[in-house]
């Protein structure tokens, strides 16, 4: 699969099939490919906690909002959770500035989706959660500062991509039949 294939199947999946677990190993797996993501000026503040038994998962899901832009909808459907998770975390002992490693951030969960996605697997970020209440419900310590969690497991939702005119509306739907619709723009548009 090329790099440009793997992008247009990685998309944030919001239905996922409960019955595949997703191993420690394929985690570590997803890790090691951030792990080796550019960091800014290699300071490599970020640290990770693999989420995959089963009391966790369901803890941790109840600490994360989904799908703000369908507010009607209660996303995961009943049955329909991720199986994992990976929370990316700073080790405010290396660096103490959040803010910083933003970036970072979205580098090294792009390289865990990416990889998921070469699995089979798909996953989704995750900014709607408390740090606090998600660093209680893993025990994390107070100097690992949870910033972003993703979302693994085995895709069970239709996803289509389409493209937009210019000034359309770029807002993702679902349609009677709960399949999900990603607006793009065109590329000639958003090319200066």
């Amino acid at each position: 699969m090329t790099l440009k294939e793997l992008i247009r199947k990685n998309r944030s999946i919001r239905g996922y099939d409960e019955t595949r677990r997703v191993s420690r190993e394929e985690l570590t797996e997803m890790v090691d490919c951030a792990r080796l993501s550019a960091s800014s000026l290699n300071i490599q503040p970020l640290k990770y906690r693999l989420v995959y038994e089963k009391e966790e998962v369901d803890r941790l899901q109840k600490e994360t909002g989904w799908a703000k832009g369908l507010p009607e909808l209660t996303l995961p459907h009943e049955g329909m959770c991720p199986t994992a998770f990976i929370v990316i975390c700073q080790d405010t002992r290396i660096f103490e500035s959040l803010a910083r490693f933003q970036k970072d951030v979205g580098i090294a969960a792009q390289s865990i989706l990416l990889s998921a996605t070469e699995m089979g697997l798909g996953g989704c970020m995750i900014g709607s959660f408390g740090a606090s209440s998600v660093r209680k419900a893993l025990e994390l310590p107070e100097y690992i500062a949870p910033m972003l969690v993703v979302a693994i497991g085995k895709q069970a939702e239709t996803i289509v991509l389409t493209e937009i005119e210019d000034g359309e509306s770029a807002n993702y739907y679902r349609d009677e039949n709960d399949v999900h619709y990603v607006p793009k723009r065109k590329l000639e548009d958003i090319i200066l």
